[in-house]
């Protein structure tokens, strides 16, 4: 097993893993604590001294600390990104002049990836979410990373439920009793949308049911070939900006061509559709701070509305 993963030790040494962290909504569902103007992903909603995204700049460089990051988000939170991340470089800030979903802002960062770092190995991540166990959730990570580096596969980080939860999308597994301390990837079996509660007590019961945490991992030329099969109106843009990437035309030619990408999400357009997705299950404490009473949950603390 040693064998298998990488430790902590020989991360430090690999130079082609990549960050990407969407960092581009808005938390409707929190306002107005978050708004259009200031979102949740760049408040310190949990009074650590740290804005979220911040927290999950150095969650994830416990991962890998030669990781480099990558920022996708919206043109007017490039004052934020920053502010708050100043060590990103400007050209590993991507600025969406629309908002088209995630499967867009993930190809336009894939491809760009791709383009100067031939083999790249990359994980895809919420800016929002709150992980408590970080040394836990880093054994996870280049768990997933590790099995990826070399294969067509896509790994998805299932969070073992501790409660029939509502507010969470479910991925089943196909073989449920392989997700144990073996701790390997296990094909997908389905996607399931936010269930009412009867629906989730039931995925309980039954087991091989897992949150979906939205954190995706995948090496870059096995992502580019399931985007091109499943999403082909997507990679016919991202093709057309390619030429651009990393030239002094690239955000002109991003401003006329990512908002003509079919607006849709990553799991919708990829995911939903691949025969190659695993699930990666955690058992470490997560939560995606969608609500006030998720946030109220982990600070004591009530929330004005």
């Amino acid at each position: 097993m040693e064998n298998a993963y990488l430790c902590k030790a020989e991360m430090k040494t690999m130079t082609n893993n990549h960050i990407v962290i969407m960092a581009g909504g808005v938390g409707s569902r929190l306002y107005p604590l978050s708004t259009t103007e200031h979102p949740k992903q760049f408040l310190d909603l949990l009074g650590s001294g740290q804005t979220l995204i911040q927290s999950t700049y150095e969650r994830f460089r416990e991962v890998d600390p030669s990781a480099r990051f990558w920022v996708v988000t919206s043109e007017r939170y490039i004052p934020f990104i920053h502010e708050q991340l100043p060590d990103i470089p400007d050209e590993q800030i991507l600025p969406e002049p629309a908002a088209r979903n995630t499967a867009p802002c993930i190809a336009w960062a894939c491809w760009k990836i791709l383009k100067r770092f031939s083999g790249a190995n990359i994980i895809v991540t919420p800016s929002d979410a709150f992980v408590s166990s970080i040394d836990f959730f880093a054994v996870t990570m280049r768990r997933a990373l590790s099995f990826t580096a070399d294969k067509n596969a896509i790994v998805c980080i299932g969070i073992k439920p501790d409660k029939p939860h509502t507010g969470y999308g479910y991925i089943q597994v196909s073989e449920p009793e392989l997700m144990g301390e073996a701790a390997v990837p296990v094909r997908v079996a389905a996607f399931k949308e936010k269930p009412d509660l009867e629906t989730a007590k039931g995925y309980l019961a039954r087991g091989g049911y897992y949150w979906n945490a939205g954190i995706f991992v995948w090496n870059a030329a096995t992502i580019e070939a399931e985007i091109r099969r499943h999403a082909p109106q997507i990679a016919g843009v991202m093709d057309a900006l390619s030429p651009s990437f990393y030239t002094p035309q690239e955000q002109a030619a991003v401003e006329r061509l990512f908002p003509t990408c079919e607006n849709i999400s990553i799991d919708y357009a990829v995911m939903e559709k691949s025969t190659e997705v695993y699930t990666l299950a955690a058992d470490w404490p997560w939560s995606d701070l969608g609500s006030f009473e998720a946030i109220e949950a982990l600070t004591g603390r009530r929330i004005p509305r």
